[in-house]
Formats: C-alpha cells, structure tokens, sequence
C-alpha cells in the first residue's frame, strides 16, 4: 500500500536532481576521450554577454580525442580560446584562424586510477545527499505523527517507502558510477 505525502514527493524530486547533479559533474570528468559535454560549463564572452560555447559554434568530435570548434562568427576566436585556457580542462586549443582544436592527449593508467577516484568520491558524495534528503522526510514523518496528523500505520508505510526510494536511488548512482568507471578505463 501506497501513501500520498508531501514529504515523499518532495524527497523523490530532490533525488532526481542530486543524480542529475552526479551525472553532470561525471560528465566533466575526462576520461581520455573527446565529449563535447566537456565544454558545456565553458562560457565565452560574446559581445558582453556570458554565453555557452555550443551557443556560438558547432562542436564535432571527428576522431576519438578530437573536438574541433567551428564559430559562427569568427571574431570571437581569441575569446573562445581564452575562455578554453581559462577553465579547468587542462587543453590548450589550436586555431587555424577558422576554427578551433582540443586534442585530448592519453591517460596514463595513474591518471585512469585517478579519475575512477574521483568519480568514486563524487558518487559517495550523492549518495551522503540522498540519504540526508531520506532523514529530512523521516523528520517531516515523525512530525506528522506527532501531530496526529498521519497514523501510526501510515508513518511505518512511509518510512518503508522513503527506504525502498532512497535504496532505488543509491542504486542508480552505483550504476551511474559503473558506467563512468568502464568509460574510464576501457579506452
């Protein structure tokens, strides 16, 4: 039996953004391989305005180690560059006065061991905020219950519930970090 509450809700949407966080911060870690994602928290100055740098060019990956930036508007090159060299990817980009390349060099297995490190704590980290969103809807829980406004029965049910939702939601991490540590070291 399935009990509608708030708290639940609210902690089941929580979730899913800290995994999206997880996912997004993974992304960022390079595994060797060019991903334009890589380049999604990069923003270029374009005429005074922040703006990301998929929003002022086409972004390819012809080879496995490659991306190549080709602006739409070729003025702002030098800015693209800077702002490349700026972030923390650790590529220097080469132009040819037309268009923009980040060749990502080979990992060494240090490096892999490295990267699966951080992708391990990363995914430790989600999952320490997962289950602080599950005390924080227990507590609601406890609340209510005290308040008479939800039954004893009712307040078992939902912490059964918010255990089997935050294990499903420990477990996408896990596998989250599955996929990344194989990304990592297959290549």
């Amino acid at each position: 039996m399935q009990i509608k509450h708030e708290a639940l809700e609210t902690a089941a949407t929580k979730m899913d953004k800290t995994l999206g966080v997880l996912r997004k911060e993974l992304v960022s870690i390079r595994a060797g391989r060019a991903n334009a994602q890589l380049l999604d928290g990069i923003m270029v100055d374009y005429y005074g305005t922040p703006t990301p740098i998929n929003q002022v060019g086409n972004i390819a990956a012809p080879e496995p180690r490659l991306l190549t930036i080709s602006l739409w508007d070729a003025s702002i090159l030098h800015e693209v560059e800077k702002a490349i060299q700026a972030s923390d990817l650790g590529i220097n980009p080469a132009n040819d006065g037309k268009m923009i390349r980040l060749a990502f060099p080979e990992i060494t297995g240090e490096k892999r061991q490295e990267l699966v490190k951080l992708a391990k704590k990363k995914t430790e980290e989600a999952k320490v905020a997962i289950r602080a969103i599950r005390r924080d809807a227990n507590e609601v829980f406890k609340k209510d219950k005290k308040a008479s406004i939800i039954t004893e029965d009712d307040y078992e049910i939902l912490e059964k519930e918010i255990q089997t939702l935050t294990d499903k939601k420990t477990k996408e991490a896990e596998e989250i970090l599955a996929a990344k540590e194989k990304e990592i070291l297959e290549i």
